[in-house]
């Protein structure tokens, strides 16, 4: 599964203005709905329903918020970078600059965790994220992840 299978250059949001976890979340739910066709407010309370079992802030300044919803048609996700870091009570207690939602169908099952592996796997890699950080704008950081996606095929 190629990032450019759950996310094309509209879904790129850089830079992103939030003061909150909740905001954020809010702001990406927003977006997700626009994509999606799917209620900004189901969207919202599923994100916040999995915040409740734990961050998905995984470190390093990176947040993978997820959740499952009905009615979604294919895994699909959102990246968005922070003008400035927000607390999202992370693991290692770091503020977050770097997000990739991701939403799947509740029946979605290997696909979900296959999508998740894999945004998983291209912001483990500190020489990406560093790029991402740095680049310049939307289009900016959609080439960097669909190079990335092309080099992983």
């Amino acid at each position: 599964m190629d990032l450019t299978d759950l996310i094309s250059q509209d879904d790129v949001l850089v830079p992103m203005k939030a003061s909150s976890k909740k905001q954020l979340l809010s702001m990406l739910a927003d977006a997700a709905s626009k994509k999606t066709g799917i209620e900004s407010r189901q969207i919202f309370d599923t994100l916040l329903q999995r915040e409740r079992l734990g961050s998905t802030g995984v470190g390093n300044g990176i947040a993978i918020p997820h959740g499952k919803l009905p009615g979604l048609e294919e895994v699909t996700g959102i990246f968005a970078r922070l003008d400035k870091p927000i607390d999202f009570e992370a693991q290692d207690d770091q503020p977050v600059d770097v997000v990739f939602l991701l939403l799947a169908s509740e029946e979605a099952g290997a696909d979900h965790l296959k999508a998740l592996s894999r945004v998983a796997r291209l912001l483990r890699t500190p020489e990406m994220v560093q790029r991402l950080r740095n680049a310049s704008d939307a289009s900016a950081v959609w080439s960097m992840l669909s190079e990335k996606a092309a080099d992983a095929a």
